[in-house]
C-alpha cells in the first residue's frame, strides 16, 4: 500500500529546513549505501550524526507523531532517525530494494524496515526529474509531491529516483518499524480505521461505529508485536 501523507511540515518549517540545507555541508550518498545500493546510488546527503541532521530530524519526528494519517497507516513502533539527501546535475538512485535490517546509530540495535518514507522539501516545479518510482503488483507509480508532503510505501518495494536534470531536489528519508509487521494485516487495519473515521465524520450509526472500533482494537491486540 502506498499512502500520501499531506502537510507533514508547514510552509514555514519547509522554508526554514530548505534554507538550512542550502548552507549545509554534504557528503557522498554512498556513505550509507548497502551492497545493493552502492552500485546504483549517486547523490549527496547530510552526515547522519551532524548537528543539523539531528535538529531537522527531531522536527520531522515531532511532526509525524502529531499526524493522524501517518499513525493510522504506519502504526509505528519506531522511526529510524530521518536523514536528508540532495540530487542535482543528473544525480539519481537506480532501482533497488531497501535493506530489511539496519543498525540504529549509536546503539547497535537492529531495526526492521517495514515501511520507507520520503518527505519532499522542494516544490516540484523548481526541478526537473527526481520522480520517485515505486513498483507494486499494479505497476510503477511515479511520485513527485509538494514540499511538506510525505509518501509512505512498503520497504519491500522495488523503487528508484529518476535523474534530476534541472534545479535541486531536497528531501528527508526514513524507515518505520511498525507494531504490525505483516503488510496484509497492517493494510486491513488501515482500511478499517479509515472506515471508522468516515462513520464518525458523517454521524452514522454510533452503535455500529463502536462495534467496528472494538473489532479494530481486538485485531490490533492479536497482531501487534512490540
Amino acid at each position: 500500500m502506498i499512502v500520501q501523507i499531506p502537510a507533514v511540515l508547514g510552509a514555514a518549517q519547509v522554508r526554514a529546513a530548505r534554507e538550512a540545507l542550502e548552507r549545509a555541508p554534504w557528503v557522498d550518498g554512498l556513505a550509507t549505501a548497502g551492497h545493493q545500493g552502492a552500485r546504483v546510488k549517486r547523490n549527496r546527503q547530510l552526515a547522519e550524526a551532524s548537528p543539523l541532521a539531528l535538529e531537522l530530524g527531531q522536527m520531522v519526528l515531532a511532526a509525524l507523531e502529531r499526524h493522524p494519517l501517518f499513525i493510522s497507516a504506519a502504526l509505528p513502533h519506531e522511526v529510524y532517525p530521518p536523514m536528508f539527501n540532495r540530487y542535482e546535475g543528473g544525480e539519481t538512485f537506480g532501482a533497488h530494494v531497501d535493506n530489511a535490517v539496519r543498525l540504529l546509530p549509536g546503539t547497535g540495535r537492529k531495526f526492521r524496515t517495514d515501511l520507507s518514507a520520503t518527505l519532499f522539501l522542494t516544490d516540484p516545479d523548481t526541478y526537473d526529474g527526481g520522480e520517485l518510482l515505486i513498483e507494486d503488483t499494479y505497476g510503477a507509480h511515479s511520485v513527485k509531491l509538494p514540499a511538506g508532503d510525505l509518501i509512505l510505501y512498503p520497504s519491500s518495494s522495488l523503487h528508484r529516483v529518476e535523474p534530476v536534470t534541472r534545479g535541486v531536489r531536497l528531501a528527508s528519508f526514513m524507515w518505520v518499524q511498525s507494531m504490525v509487521a505483516d503488510e496484509g494485516e497492517r493494510n486491513l487495519l488501515f482500511d478499517l480505521d479509515t472506515a471508522i473515521q468516515r462513520l464518525a465524520q458523517t454521524n452514522a450509526d454510533e452503535a455500529a461505529r463502536l462495534q467496528l472500533t472494538g473489532c479494530y482494537h481486538n485485531l490490533l491486540r492479536r497482531w501487534i508485536k512490540v
